[in-house]
């Protein structure tokens, strides 16, 4: 008996916020089975679907690092996989690999389109590779180590503090002895960065007195900003920023689903304080995913690197609100859908 296989599709680019039913539609199709892979290929399950803040510029049709998904094509996205056929030497039946499946339960993946396990040292659990030992944590890893470089004694600041890459992010400057403030949008966000993930000083930006409270917290001005919000809060840290500080452009998750995106007027600070302000693609540094990977697997055996991840259960047909929810700042720590629990029986295609 044939199994469906469920898919998330974009039926429309949004202007503005993701409207859902309206954004994406769900389509049914036939779940491809093993006959229909060939050599170097695997069929595989989806258990976890990485939710992103990148997903929004994915959708606008325009010149980008990847293609715009377009209308009536699965939603990108990556998923950590149970195998249940291989023609592949690098993965067996039941092995967990994690490839850019895309919004669907069931997929083929080629040699090159997924990482086997064995990519992934010291992993505890399967949604490790879409969080601390996946792109977030590769992301907060080459954005702190490679561009930010923070020295022990620096002050460094994460926005977006308590999201997946950012709770990465700042224990790394912590880890390299550096003072780390983390700015977050509620209070519990912010008690969890101080006491769980070790951060110097963690405040809401939310709060009435915010702007004072940060001037408090950076009487030294700024060595470091890791900025995954881009709006107010960037052009802030540019007024707060230190001769020859490094600012890492990770995101900009404040003006993804604006109509009338606006920019800093503080940039002048670049040329006056002699700022290094660089953006980067986790995907272009691949050649250090290995190393990147012990170190982080090493942090977190030694008690250095705390993670948690946000678990949205109901399957794909979540996904989307879950989209939106992320724009709103719902999630602590590594936002994930769970497709199906690792622990339930695998399919037979």
């Amino acid at each position: 008996m044939a199994v469906n296989n469920l898919s998330i599709v974009l039926a429309e680019r949004p202007t503005g916020d993701i409207i859902p039913g309206t954004t994406f539609n769900q389509k049914i199709t036939p779940a491809p089975t093993s006959a229909d892979i060939k050599d170097g290929e695997v069929l595989v399950e989806a258990l976890y679907l990485s939710l992103d803040p990148a997903m929004r510029g994915w959708l606008n049709d325009v010149r980008s690092y990847v293609p715009p998904v377009q209308i009536g094509e699965t939603m990108r996205g990556a998923s950590v996989c149970r195998v249940l056929a291989s023609k592949s030497k690098q993965a067996t039946v039941g092995d967990y690999v994690c490839g850019f499946t895309g919004w669907t339960q069931y997929a083929v993946l080629r040699e090159g389109a997924f990482e086997p396990s064995s990519n992934y040292p010291g992993l505890r659990e399967p949604k490790d590779m879409l969080s601390v030992l996946g792109m977030t944590g590769l992301t907060a890893w080459v954005g702190m180590t490679k561009i930010g470089e923070p020295k022990a004694g620096e002050t460094v600041v994460v926005s977006g503090a308590a999201g997946a890459t950012g709770s990465i992010a700042g224990q790394i400057a912590k880890i390299n002895g550096a003072r780390v403030i983390g700015i977050a949008g509620n209070d519990e966000k912010c008690k969890w960065l101080v006491e769980e993930l070790g951060f110097d000083v963690a405040l809401n930006y939310k709060d009435a007195d915010f702007k004072e409270k940060f001037k408090e917290a950076t009487p030294k001005y700024i060595d470091v900003y890791f900025d995954n919000v881009g709006g107010d809060i960037l052009n802030m840290c540019l007024a707060r920023a230190k001769e020859h500080a490094r600012f890492v452009m990770c995101g900009g998750i404040s003006q993804y689903n604006s109509t009338n995106p606006e920019g800093p007027s503080n940039i002048s600070r670049v040329i006056t304080m002699r700022i290094k302000m660089q953006g980067f693609i986790v995907f272009d540094h691949i050649k250090d995913y290995g190393k990147a990977r012990q170190e982080l697997s090493q942090w977190i055996s030694e008690g250095k690197i705390k993670k948690t991840e946000h678990i949205l259960p109901g399957g794909l047909q979540v996904a989307e609100q879950g989209l939106v929810d992320l724009y709103k700042g719902s999630n602590t720590g590594k936002l994930l859908v769970e497709v199906k629990n690792p622990n339930e029986t695998p399919s037979k295609l």
